[in-house]
């Protein structure tokens, strides 16, 4: 492009940018760096250089693993003629990348919320009717997390018969088994269709399709949780459960911030990698062995198939999760827990799990 600028002596000649000096090319900032300004154009000789172009901005800072954009690109060069002034500099990079996930949360926060919930847990658990409400007032709060964040993309999750029918679904496995949950199950499934049919044709796959995801995903899964408690044996059985988890994210996350290289799913959980997963099974592993045959008479070797089959379902709902925030444009599902985000923040692999640990306790142990 031809300058434009009013000329001082002679002519100049056509520089990168607008000015005589030329602008200094935008620095695209990859992934992690913001990349430097160009130099400015040069003036015909004898003439007053213009003033170099601004600096380019500096790149965002990755998602997580990568250090933050650089400043923006330096000075414009002057023409050789009468000086002219250097680029300004564009403005700073974003800040260097946090790492994603739970690790970048506020931390003092995250395990004070963790002890308390740990103790809740454990308290009531000996008095397994407790551990059950417990469970309900979960399920009720999921329930409207994961429909007010689907709400953010327009869909209406009509949760007040889904949430009625978790605390059904909750009842019928503490007092009737498997056989009452699933047809509390059926009937909440209808009231979810009927429920939002009143509500007119508009969006109405849309919204019972996500209602009925809903219904399955919060409290048919936490249900299974019930079930276990149920059992004679059953608080064992819950604190072997709730172990799992709690093992996996330890094991993965020592070995993974150590020895992680190989991303195990970039596209959906960046902070996953394949030495993690490793590290998961291996800590899992030893833990559900200790627990079963400490606890449970159990085997070692049943241990062993327990905890390689709860990481599976750990690292799966984790993905889910992550899947469905994804997709949403969200960070976390809530903010009830500080340092932890909601209650499905905390639930996603444990739902995932207590099917799980439901079938092969009792495959293992009994179903009384």
């Amino acid at each position: 492009m031809a300058s434009t600028q009013t000329r001082r002596g002679e002519a100049r000649a056509p520089g990168d940018g607008p000015g005589g000096g030329g602008a200094g090319r935008s620095g695209a900032g990859s992934r992690g760096a913001g990349g430097p300004g160009g130099s400015g154009g040069q003036g015909a000789q004898g003439g007053q250089g213009g003033y170099g172009g601004q600096g380019g901005y500096g790149g965002p800072g990755g998602p997580g693993d990568g250090p933050g954009g650089a400043n923006g690109g330096g000075p414009g060069s002057s023409g050789p003629g009468a000086y002219g002034t250097g680029g300004t500099p564009g403005p700073a990079g974003n800040a260097p990348g946090k790492p994603s996930g739970r690790a970048g949360r506020n931390l003092p926060a995250a395990i004070g919320v963790g002890v308390a919930l740990g103790a809740v847990l454990l308290g009531t658990l000996f008095l397994r009717g407790a551990f059950a409400v417990v469970v309900a007032i979960a399920v009720v709060i999921g329930v409207r997390e994961l429909a007010q964040a689907m709400s953010t993309r327009d869909v209406q999750v009509p949760w007040p018969p889904i949430a009625a029918g978790g605390l059904g679904m909750i009842a019928g496995s503490w007092f009737g088994g498997p056989t009452a949950m699933v047809a509390v199950l059926a009937m909440t499934a209808l009231a979810v269709l009927v429920w939002r049919m009143a509500e007119g044709a508009d969006g109405f796959l849309r919204d019972a399709t996500a209602g009925l995801f809903t219904l399955v995903y919060v409290p048919m899964l936490a249900s299974f949780a019930v079930l276990m408690l149920a059992q004679d044996n059953g608080y064992k059985r819950v604190i072997l459960f709730l172990t799992l988890p709690i093992a996996n994210d330890t094991g993965g996350y020592a070995t993974g911030v150590f020895f992680g290289k190989h991303k195990l799913a970039p596209k959906i959980s960046p902070g996953k990698t394949w030495e993690g997963l490793i590290g998961s099974l291996i800590v899992t592993a030893a833990v559900a062995s200790i627990g079963i045959t400490q606890m449970l008479d159990g085997k070692v070797w049943q241990g062993v198939l327990l905890g390689v089959a709860a990481v599976a379902s750990a690292t799966l709902g984790d993905l889910i999760e992550s899947v469905i925030k994804r997709d949403l444009g969200i960070k976390d599902m809530g903010n009830l827990l500080p340092g932890h985000g909601g209650i499905m923040d905390r639930l996603d692999s444990m739902l995932a799990t207590a099917p799980v640990a439901w079938l092969l306790l009792g495959l293992f142990l009994g179903w009384k």
